[in-house]
């Protein structure tokens, strides 16, 4: 009697064992399809079909917005083969988009990528230049690949604050002529409601979470998403991790509880410390989806 039961319960326990395993390989089997094989959502910047999370570029520059420590690891570590080998993960991520600066390096970094069958073939500029160089980073953006262009918010800001708002309508115009969708971004909560009242021919904008003047304070953050919500054409969101100061599940739990859905986020990666940070963003975007 006592042979049996021991019996039954290891025949149990085995059974037990197998199953578990199987779960196991189906939840492994599921989040890998889920991370590298599976599309991400998609929306429209005019007429330009990108995923819903964007590849955010300053990190390839040092641009941390924390520690000139963090700036100088930032740049020793993205070597131009790192960045391209950033944009491939990317890619198999669902990433179908990269949002970076006009510079020289950055053309020919991605013109020879593209060259050589790169994964992501889709460049967002965004030029960052001063405005009597800006005609200029606009003509050698859209020359040099781009799919869409907006302004770099610092720039936009600076306009808005000048009142020379006819420079940045000719700015967008520029964009347009050159037969590519045309946007702005900005760090203020304000700014591109005023373009639409003015009648701007954007396509699209880009809305910081956060004002970096003031500070990272949840008050800019929740006065972004209020912003947004009054705004018709489609919106990417970005700086939604307070540059490394939230922690990613509830950054972006937080933005796509707000967004829309015509509504994306560009977040830079840095993934030297954190191998699997492209994976686990791409899935946190999934799981935040499924949960609104």
């Amino acid at each position: 009697m006592d042979h049996e039961i021991s019996r039954r319960e290891f025949i149990c326990r085995g059974s037990l064992t197998v199953a578990g395993l199987a779960a196991l390989a189906a939840r492994h089997a599921e989040g890998a399809m889920d991370e590298s094989t599976v599309a991400l959502p998609t929306i429209k910047l005019g007429t330009l079909e990108v995923s819903r999370l964007i590849l955010g570029s300053n990190p390839f520059y040092g641009f941390s917005h924390q520690t000139d420590a963090l700036a100088k690891e930032m740049t020793e570590y993205y070597t131009d083969e790192r960045i391209t080998a950033v944009l491939d993960e990317a890619a198999a991520c669902g990433i179908t988009a990269v949002a970076s600066p006009p510079y020289e390096r950055w053309i020919r970094l991605f013109g020879a990528y593209r060259e050589r069958g790169g994964k992501l073939r889709t460049w967002i500029a965004q030029p960052d230049g001063p405005p009597e160089n800006m005609p200029a980073e606009i003509a050698a953006a859209v020359k040099g690949g781009a799919a869409a262009v907006f302004i770099q918010g610092a720039r936009v800001d600076a306009q808005f604050e000048q009142g020379t708002l006819d420079t940045l309508r000719g700015w967008v115009e520029q964009i347009k002529g050159m037969g590519v969708p045309a946007g702005m971004a900005s760090h203020r909560p304000d700014v591109h409601l005023e373009a639409e009242k003015l009648g701007f021919p954007t396509d699209f904008y880009y809305q910081c979470f956060y004002n970096p003047n003031q500070g990272y304070r949840d008050e800019d953050r929740q006065a972004a998403v209020q912003a947004i919500g009054q705004i018709t054409k489609p919106v990417v969101g970005y700086k939604i991790l307070g540059a490394g100061r939230i922690a990613a599940r509830e950054g972006f739990e937080f933005a796509f509880r707000h967004l829309r859905e015509k509504d994306g986020v560009c977040v830079g990666m840095f993934p030297k410390h954190q191998p699997e940070q492209l994976r686990e963003n791409a899935r946190l975007v999934r799981q935040a989806l499924r949960a609104r």
